[in-house]
C-alpha cells in the first residue's frame, strides 16, 4: 500500500485548485532547475542543483540519467540513496491530483538501486536497497530490497533470494 496523505477538495477538480496547495513561484523555481538538471551531462553538477535548489536528498555517486523528471511541485519529498541509477526519462512523482482529492507522498529509493528507462514512480512508495526496476515499469507499490520487478502492473520477477542464486 502506498503511503500518501489525502486532501479532499470541493467543487472543481483538485488540479484546478493547484495554487491553493503549492505556491506558483515554488513550481516555477522547481520547473526551471529541473529543466536545467534534465539536460546537464555532469552528474556532480546535476546532484548539486537538485540538492541545493530543490532540497532533494540524493546520495553520493547517484546518477540521474538524461531527461529524468523529478516531481515539479514537491521535489523535497524525494530521497535517493547512494550509488543508484535512475534511467533515461524516468518520472518520479510525489503528488497526484485527482477529481475529488489530491495526494502527497514521500518517495524513498534505496542505495544501489537500478531503475530502467521510461519508468514512472508514484507517490508514497519505497524501493529497497539493491532492487532492480526494469524499463517502462509503473512502480505503484513498494519494491522489496534486492528483488527485480517490472511491468504494468508491476510484479516481482525475481525475489532477493532468486537474484542471489541467479548471480552465483
Amino acid at each position: 500500500m502506498r503511503r500518501t496523505e489525502r486532501y479532499k477538495v470541493e467543487g472543481a477538480n483538485s488540479l484546478w485548485h493547484v495554487y491553493n496547495t503549492v505556491s506558483f513561484w515554488k513550481v516555477m523555481k522547481c520547473f526551471i532547475f529541473i529543466q536545467i538538471g534534465r539536460f546537464t551531462p555532469f552528474m556532480v553538477m546535476k546532484n548539486w542543483i537538485y540538492r541545493t535548489f530543490l532540497r532533494m536528498d540524493i546520495g553520493e555517486k547517484t546518477s540521474l540519467a538524461l531527461m529524468v523528471m523529478p516531481d515539479t511541485m514537491f521535489p523535497e519529498r524525494i530521497s535517493i540513496g547512494a550509488n543508484s541509477i535512475i534511467g533515461f526519462n524516468t518520472t518520479i512523482l510525489a503528488h497526484e491530483y485527482l477529481i475529488n482529492e489530491y495526494r502527497l507522498g514521500d518517495v524513498k529509493i534505496g542505495s544501489n538501486v537500478m531503475i530502467g528507462a521510461n519508468s514512472t514512480i508514484l507517490p508514497g512508495v519505497e524501493i529497497g536497497d539493491g532492487a532492480i526496476v526494469s524499463a517502462a515499469t509503473l512502480v505503484h507499490k513498494d519494491v522489496p530490497a534486492g528483488c527485480m520487478v517490472g511491468g504494468n502492473p508491476m510484479r516481482i520477477i525475481f525475489t532477493a533470494e532468486e537474484m542471489i542464486a541467479r548471480n552465483k
